[in-house]
């Protein structure tokens, strides 16, 4: 016997919202398994971020809000937030400009050896940043084989935030510019802008988002590092000694008080610091979508 076929292929289709069959865009796994894993994510979140974060803010705080004031107005504080907050700043200037210059050659030319430099890139994220140090002092420390010498100076200081921070811009840009419509500029060259237009009013405002996020998280972990700079810097108050140097001065002074309050200050810079940039972040990506 031969089967007949429905001819109306509507008759055999559950309705939306019926128990017939699965309803379209139903989750996969169960709420019990969603509950499981957000409650995983959190207790993992609060043993690697949160508590240690209380505990450091439960030690700044514990000797009252004077003596957490008095640690970070001392004059070597002010002087360490000074000369960590200046360098970094134009650290991370300079990233911003020559990190977008860099990911722009690697993802718009081709040329030799264009992998081993994308790999190179990546360096500062695996090289304990000590061995930074000890690399950058000896190729400009004393005796020197290129002649220059930047030994317990600001400029070697920056040197070293700028060799540990790049990444972040870099890595940030490059797969934006992977992902731009090349048909875009091609049309607003054929309208007659030059390259800077296009740079500037095609280019730019797509990066802007990812741009700011990788600004942000270079002058972060520019605020914060030490190891890096801890031999070229050479600690001198007021000059080189940057926060985290202070820091350590005071942990080495039994003031784990006043080191837990510099901490907190520089933690706060750099929350703010993120916060404020991914919200311009996100406004200019949000302008973008609607320009599209």
């Amino acid at each position: 016997m031969t089967s007949v076929i429905d001819p109306n292929p509507e008759a055999s289709r559950p309705e939306p919202g019926s128990d017939n069959g699965p309803s379209r865009g139903a989750g996969v796994l169960r709420p019990d398994g969603a509950r499981l894993q957000v409650g995983v994510a959190v207790v993992w979140l609060s043993l690697i971020v949160l508590l240690p974060l209380a505990a450091i803010l439960w030690t700044s705080i514990e000797g009252g809000p004077a003596e957490f004031w008095n640690s970070v107005t001392t004059p070597s504080a002010l002087a360490s937030f000074r000369v960590t907050l200046t360098i970094s700043v134009i650290v991370t200037v300079i990233n911003v400009v020559f990190g977008v210059l860099i990911a722009w050659v690697l993802v718009r030319d081709d040329f030799p050896l264009k992998r081993v430099v994308d790999v190179v890139i990546d360096l500062p994220f695996a090289l304990p940043t000590i061995v930074a140090s000890l690399v950058l002092l000896s190729l400009y420390g004393p005796g020197s084989p290129v002649g220059i010498h930047i030994q317990h100076t600001a400029w070697g200081v920056g040197l070293a935030l700028a060799f540990v921070t790049l990444p972040f811009v870099v890595r940030a840009v490059q797969p934006v510019l992977l992902e731009l419509d090349s048909e875009v500029e091609e049309a607003a060259a054929s309208l007659g802008a030059n390259n800077l237009t296009i740079f500037v009013k095609v280019i730019l405002p797509a990066l802007a988002p990812s741009l700011l996020s990788g600004a942000g998280l270079a002058f972060s972990r520019a605020i914060g590092e030490f190891g890096s700079i801890v031999l070229i810097g050479g600690a001198i108050p007021g000059k080189t000694e940057v926060s985290s140097q202070w820091i350590r001065t005071l942990i080495e002074n039994d003031d784990r008080a006043g080191a837990a309050a510099v901490s907190i200050v520089l933690l706060a810079i750099s929350f703010v610091v993120l916060f404020v940039l991914r919200y311009f972040g996100a406004r200019a990506a949000k302008r973008e979508q609607a320009a599209r």
